[in-house]
């Protein structure tokens, strides 16, 4: 069964589009990981532009529309359910520590959302029980509140009231694509297919394309209003430094930390800590109530912080993703715009704002990466035999036998340069490295031509066979971000051993025999171990990678005798990859009959990288020709250059 509209995604986003598209006549289906663990749920619920003084111009403007859908919005969902969302335009209080000075140009950012300021008399007056440091603030009246929670149990019971088709706990592995196509969802429960798919999976965004999507963890908690306060003490959102105080009618929400931690769960002293102290602060009398509730959650981050909305590469896939802080703002205005793009084509002119492709610039072209001045040759390559034939691997042609990495290097800056000088068509890429931006990766997609130079991804950091398969799908996707849409290569690597980072043999197989049934051209990282490769390349591989000694070591070949019986054995490229440390060590790898070397930590951690790189080249190309024209037999005993027989004669 093929169904209309496949939504990978459960929380306030991917219901609030599912309910849109149904309504307007469309049959849709969500998958949901595990509802309860969505960000809707661990968020305060503040429908809060104007107090979170948001500066882009294009977010301003869609989070005001979206604010001004609410009304309408939720009260359509309470109708259809007959429960509650909690939907409350209470305004919000911004009190200040400082003067305001200048700041009170806030109040003029726009006069269709106006913001006033109050003095300390006013506000204290306004809002009793502020601490003693408060000396003034601002006050949002058109913001507003929604009660998270409730939002999204009202959401789940209209989507499943209209007919939505709902399955929780379902986890979505890969996309399956072809020819520009999404052709199917790959999930714990099977294949499922759709005309149509939509990507609202958070934080959880960049398992499935490589998206810049970070979890950013958020640590909240709640205290319960005492029976002995007569009333709510709080009527409005208290929205301070790093601290807000959301009012509910029988508790007070305060949050939220931001940490850059990954997946990283649970609460932490430290982060509850200094909540309580910033809450305190601000609302002394709250140190006596009772604590309710801990909890966290993970929002979804892009590097600019603005949501990821409108098309993809793949013409039947739709992405609105990366909400950040502003998911439940945004829920109702998102919802409108992603159906009219899907059903209508009617793209709205905000959306080009928020597209994929900002993350994605061409980089500057005035110095092309392959004739970059660092190369040292003048303008002069060196020599190609013309006995010597080009690398072929999975049917693709290079003429460069040296493949380069992008890791360790001391900047972008020397990167490029040793890419450049070392001739190479082929750079591996960690794919996990660039997606979480580790040091040294910030920036890498952009910062070379990917028009001349092939991407090999690369599942370094994986420790099972299952983490490399996953990896491999993000590396595929990516490369077709980059406009590489035929790049299906992969370098395998299964590493659980942490101090030799020597690769797991069995996962390494496993893996492989995956990748190859999904359409990879699997390029294994292997020990030098013969019978290894030859099951590799018995299932599909389209090289093997020996390597010559522990990774990053630079002690040369240290497995020579393997080596060479896996290049007599082979019928498919052989490349010695990891422990090369010098130029000599690298064109003896050559001389014994290697189709290639992979070259990293010693380009990049040489004391000029650019010219070791150059090196390299040199050294692949010499050991190549020295190979093909077949050295000189060795021999027992000496025999003079100038003999005395045979010589010419006049």
């Amino acid at each position: 069964m093929t169904n209309e509209i496949v939504i990978i995604g459960g929380g306030v986003i991917g219901l609030a589009i599912a309910i849109e598209l149904k309504l307007r006549g469309t049959s849709v289906t969500v998958l949901c990981r595990d509802f309860q663990a969505a960000a809707t749920h661990a968020a305060a619920g503040m429908l809060a532009p104007d107090a979170e003084n948001i500066t882009n111009e294009a977010m301003r403007s869609l989070c005001w529309r979206s604010r001004a859908l609410y009304p309408d919005w939720t009260r359509k969902l309470e109708e259809l359910t007959g429960l509650n969302t909690g939907y409350w335009p209470c305004g919000v209080l911004a009190p200040t520590f400082e003067e305001a000075g200048e700041q009170k140009s806030r109040g003029d950012l726009s006069p269709s959302s106006p913001a006033y300021w109050l003095d300390k008399e006013t506000i204290h007056q306004y809002q009793p029980g502020l601490g003693a440091e408060v000396v003034g603030g601002w006050w949002y009246p058109e913001d507003a509140q929604v009660d998270n929670k409730a939002l999204a149990r009202v959401l789940w019971t209209a989507a499943e009231s209209i007919g939505v088709e709902l399955k929780d706990g379902v986890t979505a592995d890969a996309f399956l694509q072809q020819q520009g196509q999404v052709v199917g969802v790959q999930t714990n429960a099977g294949v499922i297919r759709a005309a149509h798919y939509v990507l609202t999976s958070g934080s959880w965004s960049n398992e499935l394309l490589p998206l810049p999507v970070r979890p950013r963890k958020g640590q909240m908690l709640s205290v319960r209003i005492p029976e002995f306060v007569p009333e709510l003490p709080l009527k409005r959102v208290l929205f301070g430094q790093d601290i807000y105080i959301v009012p509910r009618r029988d508790r007070l929400i305060i949050g939220a930390t931001s940490e850059d931690v990954g997946f990283i769960p649970d609460n932490t002293p430290e982060g509850i800590q200094r909540l309580l102290q910033a809450a305190i602060r601000l609302y002394p009398q709250l140190k006596h109530y009772p604590i309710q509730e801990f909890w966290w959650g993970f929002r979804p981050a892009t590097p600019d912080e603005l949501p990821i909305l409108g098309t993809s590469h793949c013409q039947n896939l739709t992405l609105a993703t990366g909400h950040y802080r502003n998911g439940i703002l945004l829920a109702p205005v998102t919802a409108a715009l992603i159906a009219d793009l899907i059903l209508s084509q009617k793209s709205d002119p905000l959306l080009a704002d928020f597209h994929y492709s900002r993350f994605h610039t061409k980089p500057s072209t005035s110095t092309p990466m392959l004739t970059h001045s660092a190369n040292f040759s003048n303008g002069h390559h060196p020599a190609i035999s013309p006995h010597q034939s080009p690398l072929i691997i999975a049917g693709k042609t290079f003429q460069s036998r040296l493949m380069t990495g992008t890791g360790k290097y001391r900047n972008i800056e020397e990167m490029q340069q040793s890419i450049a000088a070392s001739d190479c068509q082929i750079v591996t890429v960690a794919v996990r490295r660039v997606q979480t931006k580790a040091p040294g990766h910030e920036g890498l997609a952009e910062a070379l031509d990917w028009t001349k130079i092939w991407m090999l991804p690369n599942t370094a950091g994986c420790q099972t066979a299952e983490e490399a398969i996953r990896v491999a799908r993000l590396g595929r996707e990516m490369a077709k971000l980059l406009g590489q849409e035929d790049n299906n290569f992969v370098k395998l690597e299964v590493i659980p051993d942490l101090k030799y980072l020597l690769p797991d043999p069995i996962g390494t197989l496993q893996a492989a025999e995956q990748l190859v049934k999904e359409g990879f051209a699997v390029l294994p990282y292997i020990n030098a171990d013969p019978m290894l490769a030859k099951r590799l390349e018995d299932v599909g591989c389209a090289t093997v990678m020996p390597l010559a000694s522990p990774i990053g070591s630079g002690q040369g070949l240290k497995t020579t005798a393997n080596i060479q019986i896996i290049i007599e054995n082979a019928s498919v490229p052989v490349v010695v990859d990891a422990g090369i440390g010098s130029p000599s060590q690298a064109a003896q790898a050559m001389e014994l009959g290697a189709d290639a070397l992979l070259i990293n930590s010693a380009i990049a951690l040489s004391q000029n990288p650019a010219a070791m790189a150059r090196a390299m080249n040199l050294a692949t190309v010499a050991g190549r020709l020295a190979y093909l024209a077949g050295r000189m037999p060795i021999k027992d005993y000496a025999s003079p250059s100038s003999p005395l027989t045979g010589t010419i004669t006049s």
